[in-house]
């Protein structure tokens, strides 16, 4: 459907290969390509709705050599959604604390009415945006509840609950996800998350970008990481995605 690509780590490393590689896959998730660098916990955004691989600009930008100690990187496979740029992976949004959230997903919500009411707020039209309004929401409830932000350990707790759920209904949440200081993974389909642990840094990607090193990310459980560190493991849910044909078919039916 997508392919993801995310760094953290405490020093910044030479990403260039990794993002030809990455792109080189995007004959196959030709719909869009879009790169979050991080300075100071805040994005800075690139990305267009065309093939990573037919992208003038993306080539001229991996001539230059590019470093980085947190970043998110997205090739797309369109499932719901048409091929524009509001569609384009990562999504990025602010909650009251001015906190700011970047999500990419690779995956697809069949069935799960508590993200259908984003529909009204969402700028494009894909269910992975609809995940990002949810996590920004549940966050301002909490500011609203408590009079404060969350900390880095409810964050990870309001999180781990959110996976919970939305996982239900067989539907398919392969996210990596950053709020400034923590990086959020998740995985519910088998075989389509990995990870690659460097002395300073901790790498994530769909297919493994090399031939050292990569092993599968621990599944049906929501990991938090800092500076490439692990500081949480959250609930395993279970909650494992089938692949089912005719679900499948349904999504096109809808109109793209």
């Amino acid at each position: 459907m997508c392919e993801l690509f995310g760094l953290t780590g405490k020093s910044k490393i030479r990403v260039n290969e990794y993002l030809k590689k990455l792109a080189g896959h995007s004959s196959a998730h030709p719909n869009g390509w879009g790169l979050a660098v991080f300075r100071n916990g805040r994005a800075n955004i690139e990305k267009e709705p065309i093939a990573a691989f037919r992208s003038r600009y993306l080539k001229e930008r991996l001539r230059q050599p590019i470093e980085a100690d947190l970043l998110l990187a997205h090739i797309r496979l369109a499932t719901k959604g048409q091929v524009e740029y509001a569609n384009c992976h990562p999504f990025v949004m602010e909650d009251q604390s001015r906190r700011e959230w970047t999500l990419i997903h690779n995956g697809t919500i069949f069935d799960c009415p508590m993200l259908d009411s984003y529909w009204y707020v969402q700028e494009g039209t894909t269910d992975s945006e609809r995940i990002l309004c949810a996590v920004v929401d549940r966050m301002n409830r909490q500011i609203e509840e408590q009079g404060t932000p969350p900390d880095k350990e409810s964050r990870c707790r309001i999180l781990d609950r959110l996976m919970c759920e939305i996982t239900r209904g067989n539907n398919k949440v392969n996210l990596i996800l950053f709020d400034g200081e923590l990086m959020y993974v998740h995985t519910n389909y088998r075989g389509s998350l990995y990870r690659k642990t460097l002395e300073d840094a901790a790498l994530f990607a769909t297919v493994p970008l090399d031939g050292k090193g990569w092993e599968p990310v621990e599944f049906t459980t929501l990991l938090a990481y800092e500076q490439g560190e692990m500081v949480f493991r959250g609930t395993c849910h279970g909650q494992e995605y089938h692949y089912n044909p005719e679900d499948m078919k349904y999504l096109y039916l809808e109109g793209m």
